[in-house]
């Protein structure tokens, strides 16, 4: 019989043994040690696993168990979990490989914008490479961030979950079990009874599985929607590359007016555009990450409503907990700190997506005709957002859409109509500069007001100056004796 390691199964174990070694791994010989001192019948438990006469359903057990149970990382979200969770549901309508035909076409499409881009704005290339991916290639690059995005959501909702099901916990969890149907002893496994496990712990482990599964169903199914990496407005790798995914271009050329050919070429703006900008606006990424951290920060679980749940769902059932976990049932408010780091995410979201569309529409409307009608339907498509989108908003409580995207964007044709594209891009220069919600509501008056903080800042400017001016010259002036020393009254 095959012997593992550490941890793992043993030659003449149990099928129950190997179960409960695969998911406590050292700490199992303490739980084993003491169902067999409380006298467990071994059949009754091999027959309610119902896996003792069939080793192939144990392995596939096993292994789901170690992935739900395990984390490398230790973190709110497990990130095994999510990542297969995601390749799975990418690949689940179909996935096809990029052929060379479309990896070309596409690579020269994205070379292509980078020419346009050129003669309409002065915000360098990215020098970064050009990818042509598959959804789970998208899914490879991206569930990282993904799982960064969900972590501190994660985190603050499974603490509470962990500190009400504490509440919640039987004082004799060995005779609630036994109730059930399970062996004494088992309380010691999950966490009950004195010297037994904490209970914290499994409930960790289980919520980090969850959210690890619903991050990777909401990754997933985005990569059935999305273009590229500019679709959410946040950036999702940290290097400077821009990506297309054909399949998912073809798809939504279906039905257009417009030639693929063209919609492949105007997506390939909107990417080579958003790759410029992230990559040479250095304080951008950091910016948007840390409001969407400083969101999250703020929640606060509505424990009435999660203890009310909880009382009624089975603490030891990860089934009934990962139906809490999704079902929307935490009702988590935004505060007034929320409300106002909100809107001045969904500021920046618009700001980021108004001069994409602006530059990308200027560089188009030379070389392809749809072009106007194509940013239409872009901007209809993100208003609106797609199913996965929905659901990553409703997992973290937050949507990720420029919900002010036209007013941002004419925004934008104004700045640059009225002073140039150079000037219009040097606004990025430094987040001081950037265009506030009230720009947004007003944009004919932003360049008044712009003019008017330059010249109140020039005005201390001058103060200042006439301050150490006059400071030098009152020294200069100082009358001093024969003798060369400076006379005192």
């Amino acid at each position: 019989m095959t012997t593992y390691g550490a941890g793992g199964p043993r030659e003449g174990e149990e099928p129950w043994e190997r179960l409960l070694r695969s998911v406590f791994g050292a700490d199992a010989d303490e739980a084993i040690a003491e169902l067999r001192a409380r006298g467990m019948d071994v059949d009754a438990l091999n027959a309610a696993a119902g896996l003792a006469d069939d080793p192939a359903m144990m392995d596939q057990v096993l292994s789901q168990v170690r992935s739900l149970l395990s984390s490398t990382t230790g973190g709110p979200v497990n990130p095994d979990v999510s990542h297969d969770i995601a390749r799975q549901v990418a690949v689940a309508e179909g996935d096809p490989s990029v052929d060379a035909v479309e990896r070309r076409t596409t690579v020269d499409a994205l070379r292509v914008a980078e020419l346009w881009l050129d003669a309409v704005t002065d915000v360098a290339p990215s020098g970064g490479s050009r990818f042509v991916w598959s959804r789970s290639e998208w899914v490879e690059r991206t569930i990282p961030a993904w799982n960064t995005l969900v972590e501190p959501v994660a985190r603050s909702v499974v603490a509470a979950l962990t500190g009400v099901l504490r509440e919640h916990l039987p004082e004799d969890l060995d005779m609630s079990l036994s109730e059930m149907g399970l062996p004494p002893g088992m309380a010691a496994m999950l966490g009950g009874g004195p010297g037994g496990f904490d209970p914290s712990e499994l409930v960790e482990r289980l919520g980090a599985a969850m959210f690890g599964m619903q991050v990777g169903q909401a990754a997933g199914a985005m990569s059935r929607e999305v273009f590229g990496l500019t679709d959410l407005g946040v950036p999702l790798v940290d290097e400077p590359v821009a990506a297309l995914l054909p399949t998912n271009v073809a798809a939504f050329a279906e039905g257009l007016d417009a030639p693929l050919e063209e919609v492949r070429l105007y997506l390939a703006l909107r990417e080579a555009a958003h790759s410029r900008l992230f990559t040479h606006v250095t304080w951008l990424r950091g910016h948007l990450h840390g409001l969407v951290d400083a969101y999250a920060r703020g929640i606060t679980i509505d424990t009435e409503a999660l203890e009310d749940a909880v009382s009624h769902i089975d603490p030891t059932d990860p089934a009934a907990m990962q139906a809490a976990l999704s079902g929307g049932i935490f009702g988590i408010p935004t505060t007034e700190e929320q409300k106002s780091t909100l809107a001045r995410l969904e500021t920046s979201l618009a700001l980021v997506e108004g001069w994409v569309d602006e530059v990308a529409t200027t560089a188009a409307l030379p070389h392809l005709p749809h072009a106007m009608s194509l940013r239409e339907m872009i901007r209809r498509r993100r208003a609106a957002g797609g199913p996965a989108e929905q659901t990553f908003a409703t997992l973290i409580g937050l949507e990720l859409r420029p919900r002010r995207s036209r007013e941002a964007a004419a925004l934008w044709a104004l700045i640059g109509r009225e002073t140039g594209s150079a000037r219009r891009d040097d606004v990025w220069a430094h987040p001081d500069l950037m265009p506030t919600a009230l720009d947004l509501d007003d944009p004919a008056g932003y360049l008044a007001r712009r003019e008017q903080v330059a010249e109140e800042q020039a005005d201390v400017d001058r103060a200042i100056e006439e301050l150490l001016s006059g400071t030098a010259s009152g020294d200069e002036d100082t009358p001093a004796d024969d003798d060369g020393e400076t006379s005192e009254d």
